[in-house]
């Protein structure tokens, strides 16, 4: 699975092949199919552990927290040095989606829907609480969303920002966001 995150990472889903993957992997390309049917069925299984792996990460932010404020900085945070830290994986996860088959699309989608959800139910609370002034919470839980996995696409290690100071900035700018 590194060799492929690595492979679709350098080339793309499309302009990979699994001998590519297979030379990364230091194996013959026949060895790629003992472990996974298709080029399809890998990228497939490397975005739902993706998303499975974010699912954690925006859920234990939350719990990590006790009101919705705290809540949505964690989540916020959490999620953006994710992005930063796993920025490989979250550009597969993120921007090799389309290439999925409806089926495998439809099962990610629910990850993705799981994802929202949390956050959306933190702004819920932090609007029923006072602490939130959002007047279209749908908009805003895309937005927040939009933000944290952006930092995929534009991040690199090699950048001055640490993952801990764009996820810091990032919980400050949800805030803003939320007119907290």
């Amino acid at each position: 699975m590194e060799a492929a995150v690595d492979a679709f990472a350098d080339k793309g889903y499309h302009a990979t092949s699994t001998r590519d993957i297979a030379a990364r992997a230091n194996m013959s390309p026949a060895g790629v199919y003992v472990h996974f049917a298709s080029k399809q069925d890998l990228l497939f299984q490397l975005c739902q552990r993706g998303h499975v792996l974010a699912l954690e990460v925006v859920a234990t932010a939350r719990e990590s927290a006790d009101t919705p404020r705290a809540q949505l900085v964690a989540i916020v945070s959490a999620f953006a040095r994710w992005h930063a830290r796993q920025f490989s994986t979250a550009r597969i996860v993120q921007y090799e989606f389309s290439h999925l088959t409806p089926e495998h699309r439809t099962e990610v989608l629910a990850l993705r829907k799981q994802i929202d959800a949390v956050v959306s139910d933190v702004l819920h609370a932090g609007v029923a609480s006072g602490d939130f002034d959002v007047p279209d919470v749908a908009v805003t839980t895309l937005a927040l969303q939009s933000l944290t996995i952006d930092v995929a696409r534009w991040y690199d290690p090699t950048i001055r920002r640490t993952p801990e100071a764009i996820g810091a900035a990032y919980g400050d700018l949800a805030l803003r966001l939320v007119r907290a």
